[in-house]
């Protein structure tokens, strides 16, 4: 097992107050329930953000919750990754607007789009750049404002979303708590199978996107959650395999909160019973890349994550792209 070059020294959450129910649905026309939604993906309740929540809103009360624990001040950061998919604009990148919000004058800032996966693939980032020296002071943020994106009328993938975002400072490990091993894949023949046809650059905004609703999300379901168990069982294995560790060295699994479905099948896969397993997805809904470190952070707490405890990472999203990360806290 290698020697931790990089730890998380504080975390912290930022989400909506704005709680809608399954059973809100009815209110805005969506022919469903909240029996077969919470059958199909363990969903209760999730955040929407309301006018005036942003992703960089969001951000920065997440960022400001994991400065304060980690006794960082703005000056101190050296670079800021924003893991998003719903940036609040496409140019410049909500990194730096995040930046000026926070007052972090001196810091490298910019975003990353990996979907589900991205704060993890941001936490690569930021162990490779204190290990190269270029950085001593990260702050990783996922932030996403789904509810911007998704379409209001396909009960297939509204019902499954919500708005939120955490955030983590990493530093240089100084003891031998840290990142033990990371994983990274992605596989872009699958983009089809969940993205937004309409929007960017090749297929811009017009009147027929507009009628069409092509700049919403489109998903399609089944082949994403065969993928979705598929890329998240070999990423748990590729992880535990790099620390040299197995399934009963693990504290604690935290996997994207998606589906409460791929969760049970990753951690059966995975031989981590399910009282080892982190789900708050009843209560949040998928968050995207904002849903690991939301989940770090309650984690810790209310005590499922204690000094000591070895905890594994696993995502999968758009892209498609799938991910894990054990770290040692």
């Amino acid at each position: 097992m290698k020697r931790p070059i990089a730890a998380i020294v504080g975390t912290g959450r930022g989400v909506p107050e704005g709680v809608m129910t399954n059973y809100d649905f009815a209110a805005i026309g969506i022919e469903t329930s909240h029996d077969w939604i919470f059958e199909r993906s363990g969903i209760v309740e999730r955040r929407i953000a309301r006018n005036g929540e942003t992703t960089c809103s969001m951000a920065a009360e997440a960022s400001h919750k994991a400065m304060e624990r980690a006794d960082v001040h703005p000056g101190q950061l050296d670079m800021i990754i924003l893991s998003t998919a719903t940036p609040d604009r496409l140019l410049p990148s909500t990194a730096v607007d995040l930046q000026a919000e926070l007052g972090a004058g001196r810091a490298a800032a910019f975003d990353i789009g990996a979907a589900c996966s991205g704060w993890l693939y941001g936490m690569t980032v930021a162990e490779g750049m204190i290990t190269s020296g270029v950085a001593e002071t990260i702050l990783v943020v996922g932030s996403e404002k789904m509810s911007a994106i998704v379409d209001w009328k396909d009960r297939a993938t509204c019902v499954l979303f919500g708005d939120g975002s955490g955030a983590a400072i990493v530093q240089r490990a100084k003891t031998g708590k840290g990142i033990l091993s990371t994983f990274l894949r992605s596989d872009g023949k699958l983009a089809d199978l969940l993205y937004r046809p309409a929007g960017g650059a090749t297929n811009q905004f017009s009147q027929q996107v507009l009628d069409e609703r092509t700049q919403f999300v489109r998903m399609a379901g089944r082949e994403v959650f065969k993928h979705a168990v598929r890329s998240m069982s070999e990423a748990a294995d590729r992880a535990l395999d790099a620390a040299r560790l197995t399934a009963e060295d693990i504290d604690l699994l935290i996997p994207h909160q998606a589906n409460v479905r791929i969760i049970e099948a990753t951690a059966k896969h995975s031989n981590i019973s399910m009282d080892k397993v982190y789900v708050n997805v009843d209560r949040f809904g998928n968050t995207s890349s904002a849903s690991i470190p939301i989940a770090i952070d309650e984690a810790l707490e209310r005590g499922r994550i204690k000094e000591g405890s070895t905890v594994l990472l696993v995502a999968f999203g758009a892209g498609f792209t799938w991910a894990s990360m054990i770290i040692r806290f």
